[in-house]
């Protein structure tokens, strides 16, 4: 009878433990910086997850934005030199910089 509780016992932590190795918590969202210099963004392009964070800092010397370009979802606004503006990622996008148009971006998802 011992022997059966015993071998119930360990049956039963035995499930509970491969249990919790099927899932592993979820990831922590990253946080990614996009520098804004020389007329550009410098990546132009990034990779990130969704939920992930984008911090754009303006270390040019002049005021840019950060706008969304297909639908104008999002924008930073002006952003003077010396400044940031963060965004949370929730879709795969192209931007730029409605003040100086020729300045573009993407945002890709993993």
């Amino acid at each position: 009878m011992k022997i059966a509780v015993a071998s119930g016992g360990l049956l039963i932590a035995s499930v509970l433990f491969l249990l919790s190795g099927c899932s592993s918590p979820p990831e922590k969202p990253k946080v990614y910086t996009v520098e804004i210099k020389d007329m550009k963004f410098v990546p132009e392009d990034i990779t990130v997850k969704k939920g992930d964070t984008i911090i754009w800092v303006n270390d040019d010397i002049v005021t840019h934005d950060i706008t969304e370009e297909t639908s104008k979802a999002w924008s930073s606004g002006p952003l003077p030199a010396g400044k940031s503006w963060k965004h949370a990622v929730t879709d795969e996008a192209s931007y730029y910089c409605s003040i100086h148009v020729v300045m573009k971006g993407k945002i890709e998802l993993e």
